[in-house]
């Protein structure tokens, strides 16, 4: 049973990675739409000016063939990409109506037990690491009683090296007075 599980949920994943691909497309290619019917509305207003200028000076317009050809192939093209967009659009929907009808169809309650032995494991996994910060907070407290011990102990030899070497000190002073005391025939 889990099995079937993963595979809807690899299924569904999958699905839905292709339906936000085709979403993507379909918004491209309305930009894309958008923007070449902006064109052709510039360039249908283009031509319309000089044919103001043309029949206000009392002439014809004359249709050259590249103005033709140029608004043939931007009609053709503008016709393609509402083709493509109708194409992804109705795919688009086709697929979000089965995504909708295969929810409806699927049983929740296989899902639900996976779901609360995850947690359960979940919680078994939470309390070890509790119990392990425990273990570690512990031996913190150790290593730094430790530390401190040492730490202590090594100050006090410190200061007691300290004491020895000024008592050190006092007695080469005391000798070397001693020394120069004496009379310089005994020495």
């Amino acid at each position: 049973m889990s099995c079937s599980i993963e595979k809807i949920l690899t299924d569904a994943r999958t699905l839905l990675e292709r339906l936000k691909e085709h979403d993507t497309a379909a918004e491209s290619l309305i930009e894309q739409s958008a923007v070449l019917h902006q064109r052709v509305a510039a360039m249908r207003e283009a031509g319309a000016a000089p044919a103001e200028k043309v029949s206000a000076a009392g002439g014809t317009l004359v249709a050259t063939p590249r103005r033709v050809l140029c608004f043939a192939a931007l009609w053709i093209s503008l016709e393609e990409h509402q083709d493509a967009l109708e194409l992804i659009m109705s795919k688009y929907r086709k697929q979000m109506l089965q995504i909708m009808q295969g929810r409806k169809g699927e049983d929740a309650e296989p899902v639900l037990k996976v779901h609360q032995a995850n947690s359960v494991e979940i919680e078994s996994q939470i309390d070890r690491i509790c119990e392990m910060g425990e273990v570690m907070r512990k031996a913190i407290q150790v290593d730094d009683d430790q530390f401190f011990k040492v730490r202590e102990k090594l100050a006090q030899l410190e200061l007691e090296n300290k004491e020895l070497r000024e008592l050190l000190s006092i007695s080469k002073e005391s000798f070397e007075v001693g020394r120069e005391d004496l009379p310089d025939s005994e020495a």
